[in-house]
């Protein structure tokens, strides 16, 4: 692979080759379980049943680790930035304590199924950091470490850390981890195929009819029945409960360059300073580690000027780290729950058959552990003691997410309405470059318009076709990207990432 083209890929990806494709279902499958979606949600959750006896197949729109939990900064851990003290606030101590031991627990699980499986997954113990360098924050970390602490893990507070600057304050939490994301998860898929799972990729699904059993329709137009269905991909797909009316989709830049071991941090870092900044480093050479640097959180198809978050991005850890060779760049994108807590559990208030699990805000890798164990117990007619908790009906809460719920909406709103009644003084087509895109008038429509590299002009319709809102051009990562939901669609109009399910239209210029 050629340097400019590893710069625009995920080195987890890049470093645990996919293999052949696992083959699409016959039409008619019939199974225990369905699970839709191959990312650590989806496969944990797909894992758990298979060892428990049920006939299980997962279906996934690409390839099985390839979106999110393919692009993470792999770091499983129950320290989840300043979460503690916000939940012990607005639903209890009690509420903490859940979260933390359900997390926490995650943790351990899956470094129990590494050993089990026997997985070469660089798997490193490491303590976690949450750290500031303003002066003014300090209270509120000492105050997240005592919530912490009293949630039941081994937090404290300390200025101490093996960062190359002074901190002014970090709640510490011993005893997590970090490890290659991939390698995991293909070793878990591995394993759902000796226990008799079948794994369809390349299997977009765009249906959904509840009963007994339920049926799953794909892009193809075959059919998958499954006595139960678990929607793992992310974004709901599937959204029967107005889900998105608590998601807030949220994309982030990772660029990861070789340090020499001895200069390297050892923890995991993460800081609110600057627009985040999350620091941890991999085994990489002999004499060398590698650090992935995370941060420049932004709503996607906000038409922010991606390259130049990367450039800032890039100088933060140059000027910390000293003179760096960056060798991947890439994004993720995140789904942050109003009201913090992920939505695990049953899919709408009438849901019998139909599971879902979403909104991990960052933290999808403890997370999606925990939604493995949780789903399949629900599913075997167990009840977690923090099921309650995660319940996607928890309808109760949406007064206590107050104003991050209202914000949303009206954001949402802003889009869903506003964009439309903005005149159009964007440029016109002979005026976008190769390799950019733009929103421009064609035919009294909106028109989302691409010119790649040879001048060639590539035009689609610009309303997303999930819920309508008009999309925006990532020019860093060649997406059309919608604000309102987070949506991202390719050059041609495929669907990049959901819940939208199916492509742009193609328009005639």
């Amino acid at each position: 692979m050629d340097e400019q083209a590893a710069l625009h890929r995920s080195y987890w990806l890049e470093t645990a080759p996919a293999g052949e494709p696992g083959p699409p279902p016959e039409d008619g499958l019939t199974v225990d379980v369905a699970v839709v979606g191959g990312g650590i949600a989806g496969l944990s959750t797909a894992w758990e049943l298979a060892r428990e006896g049920h006939r299980v197949a997962v279906l996934e729109a690409g390839r099985l680790a390839g979106g999110v939990s393919g692009h993470t900064t792999a770091k499983l851990t129950a320290q989840h930035g300043l979460v503690y003290e916000k939940l012990r606030r607005t639903r209890g101590p009690e509420a903490a304590g859940l979260y933390a031991r359900s997390q926490y627990e995650a943790v351990r699980h899956a470094g129990e199924i590494a050993a089990e499986l026997g997985v070469e997954c660089e798997w490193e113990e490491a303590t976690a950091f949450t750290f500031t360098q303003e002066e003014g924050r300090v209270e509120e970390l000492r105050a997240e470490a005592e919530a912490a602490r009293e949630a039941g893990l081994p937090a404290a507070f300390t200025t101490e850390t093996d960062l190359p600057f002074p901190v002014a304050g970090a709640v510490r939490v011993t005893g997590q981890a970090q490890f290659h994301p991939v390698k995991y998860l293909r070793a878990l898929a591995e394993d759902i195929r000796r226990r008799g799972g079948t794994l369809h990729e390349n299997t977009r699904v765009t249906g959904l009819t509840e009963g007994e059993p339920c049926v799953l329709t794909t892009e193809a137009g075959t059919e998958v029945r499954a006595r139960e269905v678990v929607v793992a991909t992310h974004y709901p797909v599937f959204d029967r409960a107005l889900l998105f009316t608590r998601l807030t989709p949220r994309r982030e830049l990772v660029i990861t360059a070789p340090i020499e071991a001895e200069a390297a941090p050892r923890g995991m870092y993460l800081t609110p300073d600057g627009n985040t900044r999350s620091v941890r480093t991999a085994p990489y050479t002999d004499g060398e580690r590698l650090l992935v640097i995370t941060g420049e959180h932004f709503t996607p198809g906000s038409g922010v000027d991606v390259e130049e978050r990367f450039a800032r991005l890039t100088e933060w850890a140059g000027r910390t780290f000293g003179d760096l060779r960056v060798t991947h760049r890439w994004a993720t994108q995140d789904n942050d729950s109003t009201d913090t807590v992920p939505l695990v559990g049953p899919l709408h208030q009438g849901s019998r058959h139909a599971y879902v699990a979403t909104g991990f805000g960052g933290w999808g890798l403890s997370g999606g552990v925990m939604a493995g164990r949780l789903l399949a117990d629900l599913i075997d007619g167990r009840t977690p003691a923090w099921s309650g908790l995660y319940d996607p009906r928890r309808l109760a809460s949406v007064a206590r997410e107050g104003g991050e719920f209202l914000k949303n909406q009206a954001k949402v709103a802003r889009h869903f309405v506003g964009d439309r009644l903005t005149s159009m003084t964007g440029p016109g087509v002979e005026e976008i470059a190769p390799g950019d895109g733009a929103i421009v008038q064609v035919g009294g429509k909106r028109t989302a318009v691409y010119r790649d590299e040879t001048g060639v002009l590539h035009a689609l319709s610009a309303r997303c076709t999930h819920l309508g809102c008009l999309v925006a051009f990532n020019r860093a990562e060649r997406a059309w990207e919608c604000p309102c939901h987070g949506s991202r669609f390719g050059t041609d109009g495929e669907v990049v990432q959901g819940p939208a399910v199916r492509p742009l239209e193609r328009r005639e210029l």
